[in-house]
């Protein structure tokens, strides 16, 4: 599958959990999809630096990604 693809369904998938992060002032940036489909995301405005950011970007964002997305290996913070 190319990358492009790959990154449309990325989008897609996080606009389902932007809701989520904007409701306690944060959002959501991709950075890069590596060639080992390792998607690399920043985020930003009240989740950035957030102590729980790490909880959210694994178990809410990795989670809903990996469940759209099966080709993304992992998720991690750029």
């Amino acid at each position: 599958m190319a990358k492009e693809e790959l990154l449309e369904r990325v989008a897609a998938t996080l606009d389902k959990v932007r809701p989520y992060l904007q409701a306690d002032g944060g959002d959501i940036e991709v950075v890069e999809l590596t060639d080992d489909n390792v998607l690399k995301v920043r985020l930003t405005g009240a989740c950035h630096g957030c102590p729980f950011s790490m909880q959210t970007l694994k178990a809410g964002v990795e989670q809903a990604i990996k469940n759209d997305i099966p080709e993304i290996k992992e998720v991690v913070a750029a």
